[in-house]
């Protein structure tokens, strides 16, 4: 027994919490209570409040019963694209442009990560991504968002998803850097949701006597989240229309996009409530999920559901046949976003299943097991399990050096390196197109290294008539510009 008797408070909550449990058949979950301290089991009863563990088993039991089942063959085909240069760029850029300066275009960013495949200690949105000054993710957002308020003369509100594991961080880090000198009151930050972990029995686990082993609930989360944190009606209150989506670890991405958004919202080629972006994969075994059709609607299939006959499938030229790969960049309607999450008529997106490994605490025995082999499943939903649910949704192809150069391993493929390689080849395209030198060997090879600000150019054509580009770059030089 604890040495602290309960208090009625505790006493009351620990019988209505086990009530629900035994429904549930988890009551497992309290079998330790009564040699639980009144703070433990406090904690562990305000986690089983926070979780809603009646319709986490809900969850849990849909889950089990669904297995995915590639379509047939004959019924996939590559999602057609709209190319990265299309005739009426210019018009399209206008209108998107038009949106934006509105201020009818919000960011946001899906921030839930730590750095911790990285080496680094802290969410992954504090991690120094720029190749030169070290300036983190956060901060190269953040100017891209104080560019685009510059320019369209009006303030940009910025929603960050966190999680449960980095919000506080997130928020003190945002605090300690002056918000990177945007206004507090533009910044609304949210945590997602989690889903508890389950073992081979279908039993819930717990991580500490304090707590339940729950993971977040995905990526796909982050449109439940946007709803249940009240960020939907902050939009409609705020005149916000479109949502610019993107995941944290692309340093590279352009978080305010006219082009993109100007074609998301062209009613000849999309119903504008939601549109994604593309780049050409390298190789069938790029791990990067694929845009197809499916009976004439737009979706996408994982690098690793996608059956191996067509992930080799190439045309008449040798080229890929489904090569559009998926690279977490959408535009959102919120009017779409408030349909498929409102209430009893809400579109749940699927549940994905992962076996993993995951850290178990043994009350009987007192200690924690770390497994070595998988012993538990996760569930977990994806932001493109919604493309369908759209009723016309276009696929834009970009370029990888333009905008999409993750940083996600600590070395080797999207790491650090490759990215810094990719982010320094943009800078000096951009350097070049805008009618100015840049030293290359024979090869073409970079001599330079170059780090381009937001706050000074968003495009290209922002360098034409900068006073920040040097007169000459020599072999050799390392400018932040």
């Amino acid at each position: 027994m604890s040495d602290t008797p309960f208090s009625a408070e505790i006493m009351e909550r620990l019988a209505e919490t086990r009530r629900v449990l035994e429904s549930i058949d988890q009551a497992h979950l309290l079998d330790h209570a009564e040699d639980c301290s009144a703070e433990s089991i406090e904690a562990l009863l305000d986690h089983c409040e926070e979780i809603d563990l009646a319709a986490a088993h809900r969850i849990m039991r849909d889950a089990a019963e669904t297995e995915f089942k590639a379509p047939p063959l004959d019924s996939i085909r590559p999602a057609a694209s709209i190319p990265r240069h299309p005739e009426d760029e210019d018009a399209l850029r206008e209108i998107g442009q038009k949106l934006i300066d509105e201020g009818k275009v919000a960011a946001f960013t899906v921030a839930g990560g730590q750095g911790t495949r990285l080496g680094w200690n802290g969410p992954k949105g504090s991690f120094p991504a720029a190749p030169l000054t070290g300036k983190p993710l956060f901060r190269l957002f953040a100017e891209q968002i104080l560019a685009a308020n510059r320019r369209a003369e009006r303030r940009i509100p910025w929603y960050i998803m966190t999680s449960p594991i980095n919000d506080a961080e997130t928020r003190a880090f945002f605090r300690d850097n002056n918000y990177f000198g945007l206004e507090r009151t533009d910044i609304f930050m949210f945590p997602q949701g989690v889903l508890p972990s389950y073992d081979d029995d279908g039993r819930f686990m717990l991580a500490s006597p304090e707590m339940i082993a729950v993971n977040p609930d995905g990526h796909g989360g982050s449109l439940r989240a946007l709803r249940k944190s009240g960020a939907v009606e902050h939009m409609k209150s705020r005149g916000i229309e479109q949502i610019s989506y993107f995941q944290v670890d692309n340093p590279s991405v352009r978080a305010l996009d006219p082009l993109f958004l100007g074609l998301h919202l062209d009613p000849e080629r999309s119903s504008g409530e939601m549109s994604s972006k593309m780049i050409p994969k390298t190789s069938p075994e790029e791990k990067v999920g694929v845009f197809c059709s499916i009976d004439d609607r737009t979706c996408v299939i994982e690098y690793s559901d996608l059956p191996e006959e067509l992930a080799q499938a190439t045309d008449d030229t040798g080229k890929l046949r489904f090569i559009a790969g998926s690279i977490a960049i959408h535009a959102l309607s919120v009017d779409f976003v408030d349909r498929i999450t409102d209430g009893h008529n809400a579109q749940g997106l699927p549940l994905h299943k992962a076996r993993k490994k995951v850290p178990r605490y043994l009350p009987d025995e007192g200690r924690t097991d770390s497994p070595e082999t998988p012993n538990a499943t996760k569930l977990e939903m994806f932001i493109f399990d919604a493309i369908p649910l759209a009723g016309r949704s276009l696929v834009y192809e970009t370029d990888r050096v333009e905008e999409f150069a993750p940083i996600k391993n600590s070395e080797g493929v999207d790491s650090p390196g490759s990215s810094h390689e990719l982010q320094f080849e943009r800078a000096a395209r951009w350097i070049e197109s805008s009618g100015h030198e840049f030293p290359r060997d024979a090869d073409g090879r970079r001599l330079a290294n170059v780090e381009i600000s937001a706050l000074t150019a968003m495009d290209p054509a922002d360098l034409k008539s900068s006073p920040e580009v040097p007169d000459t770059i020599s072999p050799g030089d390392q400018l932040a510009i």
